[in-house]
């Protein structure tokens, strides 16, 4: 990766060893530590904190999962039968307490606009449902800040596309976005790809609006019918269309997805937020997926 990686540092100066840098932030990634535990054989943390905030901001690292992903899909290595699911991720108590903006309608004294906004991925879940014996009763459960990383990975356990959402967000609406997001460059002449083959999705996915849009971009599909579906489908008689074709056996392939979740939830700052910006947060992610296409 060290060619396309910066050559200059800001206003002219140089950047410090990438080989060294990148090994301090891959080691927090990895434990989840904070920046100031550091071991001190890395050097400066605050070097290694600046580097994966600007890389973050920029896009240099998703610039670097591109590039690895394009040469991946240049030999046939991508296997474009995707599956989609979405994770929870709890977040710590020091993601919470983001400085917000003024509004803009009424400035303040020293207040800058854009700056410090509040995080737009985090929410909560006051409400869950839980077993008492034989019976599901509603309960409230204590409000808990998190998010959800909805992910698109193909047949190899790989990521294609990471976007986040707060938690309280459904995992059906999300299905669009989350192929919308998916473009592999191409090497030589052409657009990206962002078509895959065959997506496997669970019941969450299953609605008439989303395989309409499955069948408009020609994407063959395995979801399966809710039971109330099928059963409003039945009672409307002929009005209620023919079945959706389900193939039990092909099904079984959309594990990749649950051990993908697996793969990256092993680092622990994944794992866990500990960030108070959602864009940094997210290079932490990106920068974990990397890890997993280089690794493979």
């Amino acid at each position: 990766m060290e060619s396309f990686l910066p050559r200059g540092g800001t206003r002219g100066g140089q950047w410090s060893d990438h080989r060294r840098v990148i090994n301090r932030v891959l080691y927090r990634v990895r434990t989840g530590v904070q920046w100031r535990d550091l071991p001190e054989r890395f050097g400066p943390w605050e070097t290694a904190y600046k580097r994966h905030r600007r890389w973050s901001v920029d896009g240099t690292w998703k610039m670097l999962l591109s590039q690895v992903q394009a040469a991946q899909d240049a030999v046939g290595e991508i296997d474009w039968s995707v599956s989609v699911d979405s994770t929870s991720v709890r977040a710590h108590q020091h993601a919470a307490g983001a400085r917000k903006a003024p509004p803009a309608a009424v400035p303040q004294k020293g207040a800058r606009a854009g700056t410090n906004q509040r995080d737009p991925v985090l929410g909560n879940r006051p409400s869950g449902w839980r077993r008492w014996w034989h019976r599901r009763v509603p309960v409230t459960l204590p409000r808990r800040l998190q998010h959800q990383i909805h992910r698109a990975a193909d047949g190899r356990c790989r990521p294609l596309a990471l976007p986040l959402t707060p938690g309280h967000y459904g995992d059906g609406p999300q299905l669009e976005p989350v192929l919308g997001q998916i473009a592999i460059t191409r090497n030589g002449v052409g657009q990206p790809r962002t078509r895959p083959d065959h997506l496997l999705a669970d019941k969450a996915y299953t609605s008439r609006h989303h395989r309409h849009y499955l069948r408009r971009r020609s994407i063959a599909h395995t979801i399966p019918e809710r039971r109330d579906q099928r059963r409003h489908r039945l009672n409307r008689g002929p009005r209620g269309g023919r079945p959706t074709g389900f193939d039990s056996e092909h099904y079984k392939k959309r594990n990749t997805v649950e051990r993908a979740i697996n793969r990256l939830k092993g680092f622990r700052a994944v794992a866990t937020r500990y960030k108070k910006r959602a864009y940094v947060y997210l290079g932490t992610v990106t920068l974990a997926a990397l890890l997993i296409w280089l690794r493979t």
